[in-house]
């Protein structure tokens, strides 16, 4: 009988290519894969630290799977092992314990336990000192449309507030050679649009960089974007978070040249207050901030910039916000997720005096949030008219009608009327003409 494998994926886009490439590896073994609410004899959960609520889901999740199935072996990978490793260790509901930098070794530490259930179950490592990229690589994913790629891995930041670089380790890139080589075999397959992912991608290639050599000068972010633009079938790249400081007139006017970047910029900011920013150990002001956004729309057309906003992080007065306030409506963001400060044990920010109450980050975050609703409504009105192009990613139904629903090159989701005549159009490109909203996330075309 096939034995059955399930997995939940909590946290960022990162866990999510870890999971499919993990997914891939069992499927290889011969495991067939059932959805995490099913009769499983491995259940994998990829946790999560990012906060005390991540935490608390990480266990919840290893906790039902052992209830779903008591006999299952239960494996908890990811950013909450490293974080919580002993806690861990004595968890009853939990088998194999594998930390980040050992994903690659799963099926074989799953069959080693099968065959032997008193082997050591620890495989937490200790990443502060591991300085090579564990490789990984998909075939697929659950989304047909759009591959995430991870090109590096660690953060070397250390911001007052993060976990991140104590459970992901230093930075550490991928060989381009290797990220090619994935995406070609990912074209072949048909998916046309790749998402470069990472903790830190901004720092992609500076830990390989020679003593000598400059990132601003060297740009390898940059070089390895005008890389994937030469191979065929891919027709759109995008970049996961970015960090204003990689933001120079060298390096935008090195992908402006690539046709197939989308100019939809996810660009840090976390505060619009430089003094809240100090004290967040950001490396930028805001208006730093402001001229990065200036340079780049210097180079392209309308570009989506969207970002992160913590409210009510330690110590942030009124006036600090209303800084973050005015400042995000100068910048004009098409989306803005907005978080409420939450105090994460570990962090130098978790032990800073002024803490905020409950109720004044609840209050900041639904101002600023409706703020951000009114930004995304002018950005889209921008759009109405024009000619733009959709990747369609799938068919749904929208108050009782049929629609393909898909993306242009700068996020804005787009959605044209199914037929039977077009419905079978999934995974294409096709110019459509804007005509109106459909509703505040979703705006109406035609095909032109």
């Amino acid at each position: 009988m096939t034995k059955r494998v399930a997995f939940l994926t909590l946290g960022c886009k990162v866990n999510s290519y870890e999971t499919e490439a993990i997914r891939g590896m069992f499927e290889a073994a011969g495991y067939g894969v059932v959805n995490f609410k099913e009769l499983a004899d491995v259940y994998l959960v990829n946790t999560c630290t990012v906060t005390n609520i991540a935490d608390r889901k990480s266990r919840q999740m290893l906790h039902q799977a052992r209830k779903r199935n008591p006999d299952a072996i239960i494996i908890a990978v990811g950013c909450y092992v490293q974080a919580k490793e002993e806690e861990l260790l004595e968890d009853s509901s939990v088998d194999l314990v594998v930390g980040n930098n050992r994903k690659s070794e799963i099926v074989k530490l799953v069959e080693n336990y099968r065959a032997d259930n008193d082997i050591n179950t620890n495989m937490v490592i200790d990443i502060g000192s591991e300085r090579e990229f564990e490789e990984l690589s998909i075939i697929s994913t659950m989304e047909k449309t759009r591959a995430f790629i991870k090109i590096q891995d660690g953060c070397n930041r250390f911001c007052s507030y993060c976990i991140i670089p104590y459970v992901r380790g230093r930075v550490r890139s991928r060989n381009e050679e290797e990220i090619l080589e994935e995406i070609t075999k990912l074209s072949e397959a048909g998916y046309k649009e790749v998402v470069l992912t990472g903790i830190h991608i901004s720092s992609y290639g500076t830990d390989r960089l020679d003593e000598k050599e400059d990132l601003y000068r060297v740009m390898p972010l940059a070089s390895l974007i005008k890389a994937i633009g030469a191979i065929p079938g891919i027709d759109r790249i995008r970049l996961g978070s970015l960090e204003p400081r990689i933001i120079t007139e060298d390096f935008v006017k090195e992908i402006a040249g690539v046709k197939q970047f989308c100019p939809h910029f996810h660009l840090s900011l976390q505060s619009g207050s430089d003094t809240v920013l100090k004290r967040m150990n950001r490396k930028y002001s805001s208006h730093e901030y402001k001229d990065k956004v200036e340079l780049i729309r210097k180079y392209f057309e309308n570009p989506a910039f969207t970002t992160d906003i913590i409210v009510g992080f330690p110590g942030e007065t009124d006036k600090e916000f209303e800084e973050t306030l005015e400042f995000v409506q100068r910048i004009r963001f098409s989306a803005i997720h907005v978080f409420k400060y939450s105090k994460r044990a570990g962090t130098k920010a978790a032990d800073m005096a002024d803490q905020i109450p409950e109720d004044i980050k609840h209050q900041r975050s639904n101002i600023l949030s409706s703020a951000a609703r009114q930004m995304s409504a002018d950005y889209m009105d921008l759009f109405l008219g024009r000619i733009e192009s959709i990747l369609i990613e799938e068919e749904t139904i929208i108050e009782g009608k049929p629609y393909l629903i898909g993306h242009n090159e700068r996020y804005l989701k787009l959605a044209i009327s199914s037929n039977k005549d077009i419905s079978n159009n999934i995974n294409q490109i096709m110019n459509v003409r804007i005509n109106k909203k459909l509703n505040d996330e979703i705006l109406l075309c035609d095909i032109k």
